[in-house]
């Protein structure tokens, strides 16, 4: 699946541009064409940025005066303006809240006269199989608001590109188009969801259901976003008869086994491996993975967990050595939060350190991404292996990378390191890139001696880079040797 981002169709299908499906002037008038500026950071050199891009999008009037749109049509943005359908203007706009996890943001416009004859959406009901849906949205190649037709033709979870969240989605035939990102999805007059994926087929796209935007909008009624809660547990599917024999299960039991748990995560020192999750606050889960959602449907028994709340507390049914027992944990943290490498992240700038020349930041998904569009093959592969196979643990909260070092008579020799992961500095364990930075300034010693995973040794003396340092960011003209949430 792909993101509908400034990519711009040969062909835009099925665009109408009088409205006919469920089309009342209410529904015209509340549908908004969003223009973003945007600036992303620069991985490769964090003190940077790449330079000012645009992106246009979608979004829909609901309640409160608000626009509700996708996250990444406003991720990383630096400037917005709203427009109404069919009308000229243009209106400054900011974002209130963002959720890059489920791929939604909520903007407000303070002049009120962008909202004048215009009725908000309401929001309906989660769509079944075979309901007939109309996307709203302004594709690229034309300022006219396009409406498409399709059906729905799946109600099941998926990966949303933005965020690599696993969350409910819907499936529908109706063509999807760069720029139709945010666009509301239509029934009856009321919104089923959100358009925010093109598939891999023709006509194929997704949208963000009812549940998953009816969760964010209550998440952010104390006007922040905390996100869809995780348990934090890696597992395995028991649909082979031997291992629910194996792990003491009747005929009637059904379940999946876990594996392991997460440091750092609700599950941790809660559940254990070799436990067997029966059900979750009642609901049943199959031997492979599914709950009941809906009469004759069925999705990820995750679904359970994300209908919580941060802070709620869940009832877990576990088969532990061939006894049923009833645990309780308290939902903590947001899904993806508990990786390692964490996925792409927006709107917050990277973490860096310098000294001596030599520049440190903690392995993301943002890092491996400046490897262009096939990061996943160009990426070094023992970088690629954390960020694929490595759980964080008690000593290893971050993946601390040397990225590149700065050349300088001072570090002759070590030109040509980088992207190599630092396992000690100064004979401490680097689990953090706080642990970095308390490493090299709480040093006394004559040398600095930064040893990475492979056992291999980078020796600067201390007095060198304290006299050197401050000339080393000038020559390179780099206004700080940290990020600013370093300097906490």
């Amino acid at each position: 699946m792909k993101l509908l981002k400034n990519i711009i169709p040969a062909v835009i299908l099925s665009c109408i541009i009088v409205p006919k499906i469920s089309a009342t002037v209410n529904v015209k008038e509340a549908i908004v064409k969003i223009y973003t500026v945007y600036n992303q950071y620069n991985y490769y050199e964090p003190w940077q940025m790449y330079g000012q891009r645009n992106r246009n999008g979608s979004g829909c009037i609901i309640s409160g005066r608000r626009i509700l749109t996708n996250a990444h049509v406003v991720g990383d943005k630096t400037f917005i303006q709203v427009k109404r359908a069919g009308r000229p203007e243009k209106y400054t706009a900011q974002v209130k809240v963002v959720s890059h996890e489920r791929d939604l943001a909520i903007l407000e416009v303070s002049d009120n006269s962008f909202f004048t004859d215009s009725e908000p959406l309401k929001i309906g009901d989660l769509a079944e199989v075979r309901d007939k849906v109309a996307v709203y949205g302004f594709p690229t190649g034309g300022d006219e608001l396009c409406i498409t037709e399709g059906v729905v033709s799946r109600v099941e979870h998926h990966r949303y590109s933005h965020s690599s969240a696993y969350l409910l989605t819907c499936q529908i035939d109706a063509a999807i188009n760069s720029g139709s990102s945010g666009g509301p999805v239509i029934k009856n007059d009321k919104i089923v969801g959100i358009a925010f994926q093109a598939g891999g087929g023709e006509n194929i796209g997704y949208m963000v259901p009812v549940p998953v935007i009816n969760h964010f909008l209550e998440d952010i009624k104390d006007g922040k976003c905390d996100g869809t809660p995780a348990l934090g547990i890696f597992y395995q599917e028991m649909e082979n008869p031997d291992i629910r024999l194996k792990y003491s299960m009747s005929g009637k039991q059904t379940g999946i086994l876990i594996d392991r748990t997460y440091f750092g995560t609700p599950a941790h020192n809660v559940l254990k491996p070799g436990d067997v999750i029966l059900s979750i606050d009642g609901k049943n889960v199959e031997n492979d993975g599914t709950i009941e959602f809906r009469k004759g449907e069925r999705t990820s028994f995750v679904y359970a967990i994300q209908n919580k709340y941060i802070g709620d507390v869940v009832t877990i049914e576990i088969l532990r050595e061939g006894k049923v027992k009833n645990v309780e944990v308290r939902l903590s943290i947001p899904s993806n939060m508990w990786r390692l490498v964490p996925y792409q992240q927006y709107d917050v700038a990277p973490t860096y350190y310098i000294l001596g020349g030599l520049v440190f930041e903690p392995l993301t998904k943002n890092f491996l991404e400046t490897w262009g569009g096939k990061w996943y093959d160009n990426a070094p592969v023992n970088l690629l292996n954390y960020y694929y196979y490595k759980d964080p643990a008690e000593d290893q909260k971050e993946v601390v990378v040397l990225v590149k070092v700065l050349a300088d008579e001072i570090n002759i020799g070590y030109h040509n390191w980088r992207y190599d992961v630092i396992s000690y500095v100064n004979g401490k364990k680097i689990s953090s890139m706080r642990d970095l930075v308390n490493a090299f300034e709480d040093h006394k010693g004559e040398y600095h001696i930064i040893v990475d995973e492979d056992n291999s040794q980078i020796v600067l003396n201390k007095d060198k880079v304290d006299r050197n340092g401050e000339k080393i960011l000038e020559k390179y003209r780099i206004g700080s040797d940290r990020s600013e949430d370093l300097k906490k």
